[in-house]
């Protein structure tokens, strides 16, 4: 088991990339043993004849670099490609007691998964079993099973064959009970968008950042979460193009860059400026800064009205493609300066600068990340975002869009193909006609049901597709002593990780490909499909050898459970959609006709193919055939968690990740942009709250969630880092502080876990 380095703590100063990002990619293939494999590996990420990076969702270019790669990308090929595996005998030397209390970093350290495997309780051990055992057993348990007992969650990582098979299994199984990853993070964005323009995605792609005159950046930490998007932000920047940021802590990504691919880069001290603007808004200030910067631009536009000067509002644009824009500007007029800069935590001038150049451009994007969606009105926010633009004609025009930037690999894809709780957003009618079954109607589970339904007992089974649930959901405290009292649960993953410790009735470990690992079905090896963040849909395939012959792809273990599960009658032959992934591509251009046409010609275009965006056209598929301006109803985002009285001790705490890690997964204890390393138990604060709170720098502290006392929710210790973040917020890493956020503090409509903005009070650990 890992014993922590020291604990240290030091501002970094540098750029973004450069030497640190080299270095922390040598690093971490030494220390997985794969100065070999990965090396081999990484010259064919993300490239046409190569494999998708397992990190991001960021946009894959047509013309890649020679290294399309960035320092996390290159950190997930070498965790999969690692050398060490986790095999049988690890599972007969350590009991799942032992195991629980390992740290997550320890667990998936040991390496990959190499056998089928089922919980023994009277040994408290995985023991190896057979994939028939396997299928057959949990086969018989789900026939035994009321269908909508059952939830099949999906993590993000599956291609879009697959995740279109597991969709079809679920549905053919007789629920619609498919909860996502999107569930925790962009479900807002696919509610928000859906309302106010009509398509549930983003509507730029990488060819607009070539033409846009201005960016604008919300919640979203480019340097850790999508570091290759820094190569467009470095181009717009070389063309004197401003980049506004709204973020409450001064990120190193959206700072400064030095691109590692450059040797006048590396070789030099020069570096490029991301932001020309930065402001660091309050946390769950995000409605009123956006609020403040349009009643700024109305200000302006009155002034002009005034002089007799061009409008600085699109007037024709508002007209000819909106609605609901009046009701719009009365809130925004009625809104005073003293109310959006107590909000915001911006004075007047940061939000007057920020609309002077919005005003001045004729371009703009807007980018946004989870800093937006995961609030209580985080629904709201997304819609804000889209009133800004609205209001300058800012969507449907080259270089000019809105930009969600996803997480996980295919998560957007997923949903595209029918990973989702809701049948109304499925081709019901075509799916029975061509499959034989019906469609359930009733509406399935999102992942906060999902966790609902488990602590009241009415969920008894639980397929996961990939992922580490148990850390990525809320409420963790407690969550999982009820997740225990499953009947069933099927985990389908590449290494070890705390879900797979705390045993249902019947538990099963099912070992799976990474999606680097060449996937030969009957000799032949299958190319598979994602889609990234702009729309995008590629064709890759493999380029390593498996980790070991017991090892299945995912698409294989879905038809292999979905063959052993499911009564005849449906006309799907599972096992020759296993046996050859085009047959699945196929089934879905039959579905999906609009999106997936000719999918097999398409999917080898260099750059792949764009699915169609009605909004990027300005087609708004929305009921009255309008964009929609939608007034916000408070400019609180977490009004649900509002103390009775204000309370000074009590301060704003947001999870956040490091640059070491990817969702769940730590690469390691170091938070280089940070300045932390040898620890992720730690909590950021501004100077003056710890000074006033009675605490020191360097203290280690208990944090407790500051409403509903009746349930304990805390965490700790933690150590106290001075940092630049506004008063009155602290942060802290996720999922370390998942125990803290209450399950039923979500996004109202998407239910994404409102991780941004929960209240909580610090007390020494020492007393």
């Amino acid at each position: 088991m890992l014993i922590h380095p020291k604990t240290h703590f030091q501002p970094y100063t540098h750029a973004s990339g450069g030497w640190g990002s080299a270095k922390s990619v040598m690093q971490i293939l030494w220390r997985e043993q794969a100065l070999i494999k990965a090396p081999v590996a990484l010259l064919k990420q993300n490239k046409p004849d190569g494999f998708a990076c397992v990190s991001c969702a960021w946009a894959k270019p047509g013309r890649p670099h020679a290294l399309e790669f960035c320092e996390n990308g290159a950190k997930a090929t070498a965790w999969e490609l690692t050398s060490m595996k986790t095999d049988p005998a690890f599972f007969a030397a350590h009991t799942l007691s032992e195991l629980r209390d390992w740290p997550d970093y320890a667990l998936e350290q040991q390496g990959r998964l190499t056998h089928p495997l089922r919980y023994d309780p009277q040994s408290d051990r995985y023991r190896e079993t057979s994939w028939d055992e396997a299928y057959q057993a949990i086969g018989v348990q789900l026939k035994a099973m009321e269908p909508d007992s059952v939830v099949f969650y999906a993590s993000g990582r599956a291609s879009l064959e697959t995740s279109f098979m597991y969709q079809l299994f679920a549905r053919a199984y007789g629920t619609n009970n498919l909860p996502d990853s999107s569930n925790m993070c962009h479900e807002s964005t696919s509610v928000g968008l859906q309302e106010s323009i009509g398509v549930p995605v983003g509507t730029v792609t990488l060819d607009d950042f070539e033409h846009t005159d201005c960016l604008f950046f919300f919640g979203q930490n480019v340097g850790s979460n999508s570091p290759r998007m820094l190569h467009q932000l470095q181009d717009v920047r070389r063309r004197d193009v401003p980049i506004i940021t709204f973020n409450p802590l001064r990120e190193r990504g959206l700072e400064r860059f030095v691109n590692p691919q450059s040797p006048s880069e590396m070789l030099t001290p020069e570096s490029t400026l991301i932001s020309t603007q930065y402001h660091q808004v309050a946390i769950g200030g995000d409605t009123a800064a956006i609020t403040g910067i349009a009643k700024a631009l109305l200000e302006m536009d009155d002034c002009a009205t005034e002089r007799g000067t061009p409008a600085v509002l699109d007037y024709d644009f508002i007209a000819t493609h909106t609605e609901g824009f009046e009701a719009f500007t009365t809130y925004v007029r009625d809104c005073t300066w003293a109310q959006l800069e107590h909000k915001s935590g911006l004075t007047r001038g940061a939000l007057e600068a920020a609309a002077t150049v919005y005003a001045s451009s004729q371009r703009v994007m807007f980018v946004y990340g989870m800093g937006l969606t995961q609030h209580r009105h985080g629904v709201a926010n997304v819609q804000m975002l889209v009133n800004l633009m609205l209001m300058r004609g800012n969507i449907g025009k080259p270089g000019a869009g809105i930009c969600p930037v996803r997480g996980h690999s295919n998560v957007q894809g997923q949903r595209t193909v029918g990973i989702t709780e809701d049948p109304k957003k499925v081709p019901a009618d075509l799916i029975e006609r061509h499959f034989g079954f019906k469609v359930p109607a009733q509406k399935g589970l999102c992942t906060v049901d999902a966790c609902e339904g488990i602590l009241q007992g009415q969920v008894r089974g639980f397929i996961g597709l990939g992922g580490n649930f148990l850390r990525a959901i809320p409420d963790t405290s407690r969550m999982e002593p009820a997740w225990q009292g499953l009947e069933l649960n099927v985990q389908v993953a590449t290494k070890l990780n705390r879900t797979h410790l705390l045993p249902a009735r019947n538990m099963w470990l099912l070992p799976c490909l990474g999606r680097i690992e060449i996937d030969r079905q009957k000799g032949v090896a299958q190319t598979y499909t994602t889609e990234d963040s702009t729309g995008c849909i590629h064709g890759w395939h493999g380029s390593a050898e498996p980790v070991g012959p017991q090892v299945r792809a995912e698409a294989s273990i879905v038809a292999g459970l979905a063959m052993a599960a499911l009564a005849p009658g449906n006309r799907i032959d599972w096992q020759a959609w296993s046996d050859d992934y085009s047959t699945v591509r196929t089934a879905i251009g039959t579905i999906y006709p609009q999106i997936f046409h000719d999918m097999e010609t398409r999917m080898a275009e260099p750059g792949g193919f764009h699915r169609p965006i009605a909004a990027a056209q300005r087609e708004w598929l929305t009921p009255t055939g309008k964009a929609q301006f939608i007034t916000p109803v408070t400019l609180a985002e977490d009004d649900d968690v509002n103390l009775a009285e204000p309370a000074r001790d009590v301060l704003q705490l947001m999870t956040l990740r490091s640059n070491d890690q990817f969702n769940t997964t730590i690469y390691g204890y170091d938070d280089r942009f940070r300045g932390v390393s040898g620890t992720r138990e730690v909590i950021f604060m501004h100077c003056n709250d710890i000074v006033r709170l009675g605490f020191k720098v360097g203290e280690q502290v208990l944090l407790t969630t500051a409403i509903e006392p009746e349930v304990k929710r805390q965490v700790g210790p933690f150590e106290i880092i001075a940092y630049d973040i506004p008063e009155g917020c602290a942060a802290a890493y996720y999922p370390e502080c998942n125990p803290l956020v209450p399950l039923w503090h979500h996004a109202e409509r998407s239910k994404v876990p409102a991780a941004k903005s929960v209240p909580v009070r610090l007390s020494s650990a020492g007393g």
